[in-house]
This record gives structure tokens, C-alpha cells and sequence, in this order.
């Protein structure tokens, strides 16, 4: 059975940093299952923060796609779409990476999304984790990956302006024609979960990762999650989150 696990949050909180966090623990546990990485963000910055070199990009596929004459038939124009996101998927020790690239532009792509759902849907179907790194606002989500979500984690930081954010993608996510079985926020640089007004008492607490210096030095020097010792405290927390999820999501199925 395939998890999917969707991260979110406002720019600068720290979602890019978890989700390849959370990847590096996969990749860790004993059972070894294929994981799938997206880069849903139009900033994509996933592949660099794991030390990958992404060979393509869906909006470029998404491109062909919608120029190829319609006259060319349903059949050949799937197919060509399909094998251009093969062309596409980044292979990687332990896991394939997949970058969606810019967002569209103004004229109509529907036909090229729905033939990127129908195949994104058959494709994480073969693996054991699907780990997506969204955008804030999360129709990037809707729009270009899969349509059902085990859990959404709303990374935000322990200030009124991340509660605030965290609270309106909560509500945002309830409002999209997509399947999240489970919301729940993950505070980053916070040793414990906030109180007071920054509170969301209808939101449940995913964990909580403590202020660590060594991610903030792997970030300048340019270094990738791989490069983290085992024991800093980020990737520890992140460890016990992963842990947390899987028994949680195991338990519900």
C-alpha cells in the first residue's frame, strides 16, 4: 500500500528542509520501500537540498503535450506524455525524484493535466512512499500530483503569523477537490508546541523540531540533508515524526 505524505507551508518555514528530512528517514528504515519524491513547488529546491540534478521537468512535458496536434488521437498523445515524464523522473539511490517545474501560463492546460493525473495516479502506485514538497498555497497540488493524500503536514513556525498561515492552508485544503485523509501541523524551530494565541486546538500536533545551527550552516555552505550527522536534533526530531506518522497512518488503515 503506497503512503502519501504532502508538506506545506509558507515560504521560509522550513517544508523543503522536512520533507527531505523525512526522505533521508525512509531511506534509513529497515523495510527499504521505494519512495518517490515530487518537487511540487515552483521553486523547486527539493533536488538540491537532497544533492540531486533534476534531468527534466513536468511543465516542460506539460508543454509538448498540449502542442502536439489534437488529429494525433488520444491514444499516442497518453502515450507520449507518459513516456515523457519516464524521460523525466530523476533516479536516485534509494529514490526517484520528479520536478514539476513552473506553473502554467495563461492559456488552458486541462487536457495536459488530466493526462498528468491519470498517469501520476498509476505511477506512485508503485511505490511505497510518495513524500510531495508543495507550494504554500497547495493548487499545485490539486492541479499536478496525486488526488488522494494520506496526510498533509503543515510545517509553520511558533509565531501568530505561522499559526495564522498554517490555519488558512488547513482551511484551503478542505476546500479542494482532493482526498486528505489526515491534516496535522509540524512546528519547526520550536522545542515544544506553541501555546496561547499561536495555538490551533482543531489542528493536531504532527511533532515539533528544535532550532538546530547545523542545518542552518549545511544551508549556506551549500551542503545537502545527507550531509546532517546522524545525532543533530533536527533530524532526530524528524526521525521520531516519521516514526509517529507511519504508526499512525498504519493503525488507521
Amino acid at each position: 500500500m503506497t503512503v502519501t505524505i504532502a508538506v506545506s507551508g509558507k515560504g521560509g518555514s522550513g517544508k523543503t528542509t522536512f520533507a527531505a528530512m523525512m526522505i533521508r528517514t525512509l531511506l534509513a528504515k529497515a523495510d527499504g520501500g521505494a519512495i518517490l519524491a515530487v518537487d511540487a513547488d515552483p521553486n523547486f529546491c527539493l533536488a538540491l537540498t537532497l544533492g540531486v540534478e533534476p534531468v527534466g521537468t513536468i511543465a516542460e512535458v506539460r508543454e509538448q503535450a498540449r502542442a502536439k496536434p489534437a488529429s494525433t488521437g488520444g491514444v499516442d498523445r497518453l502515450r507520449t506524455f507518459e513516456y515523457g515524464i519516464q524521460q523525466t523522473l530523476t533516479e536516485a539511490p534509494g529514490f526517484d525524484l520528479l520536478t514539476m517545474g513552473r506553473p502554467e501560463g495563461p492559456d488552458c492546460y486541462c487536457a495536459a493535466n488530466n493526462m498528468l493525473r491519470q498517469f501520476l495516479d498509476k505511477l506512485s502506485s508503485q511505490y511505497q512512499y510518495v513524500i510531495i514538497d508543495n507550494e504554500a498555497g497547495m493548487e499545485h497540488l490539486s492541479r499536478r500530483t496525486t488526488n488522494n493524500v494520506d496526510l498533509l503536514c503543515i510545517v509553520a513556525e511558533p509565531t501568530a503569523v505561522g499559526a495564522l498561515t498554517a490555519r488558512r492552508i488547513f482551511e484551503l485544503a478542505k476546500e479542494l477537490p482532493i482526498v486528505v485523509k489526515e491534516t496535522g501541523v509540524v512546528w519547526n524551530r520550536a522545542d515544544i508546541a506553541p501555546g496561547g494565541e499561536s495555538e490551533l486546538p482543531d489542528i493536531s500536533v504532527v511533532g515539533c523540531i528544535p532550532e538546530d545551527g547545523a542545518v542552518f550552516d549545511a544551508s549556506v555552505q551549500g551542503e545537502t540533508i545527507f550531509d546532517l550527522e546522524q545525532d543533530s536534533p533536527a533530524l532526530s526530531a524528524v526521525g521520531d515524526i516519521v516514526t509517529k506518522m507511519l504508526d499512525r497512518l498504519h493503525a488507521a488503515s
